[in-house]
């Protein structure tokens, strides 16, 4: 590999799926400023809201997840512009 071309902070990162408290390690270079022990060895956290564990694609469910508001928020400033059917 050529030196100097990769980042210097590509490590291990645990993200945390909110919705349903599911952890996994990955390699990531994204900054955190929460750390998380997993194991006996701290890693940093990112938390997530939606993963493959509770995304309706990956489960097969339909799951409503709405954080602050955002579906409402839509619907108020775009609901004028859907067709009622």
């Amino acid at each position: 590999m050529k030196k100097g071309i990769h980042p210097e902070n590509y490590r291990l990162v645990a993200f945390k799926d909110l919705s349903n408290d599911h952890t996994f390690l990955t390699k990531s270079t994204i900054n955190t400023k929460e750390k998380i022990e997993i194991d006996g060895v701290t890693y940093p956290l990112m938390k997530i809201e939606i993963s493959n564990t509770s995304h309706p694609f990956y489960t097969g469910k339909i799951k409503l997840v709405d954080t602050a508001g955002r579906i409402d928020k839509f619907k108020s400033r775009y609901g004028k512009h859907i067709d009622k059917k």
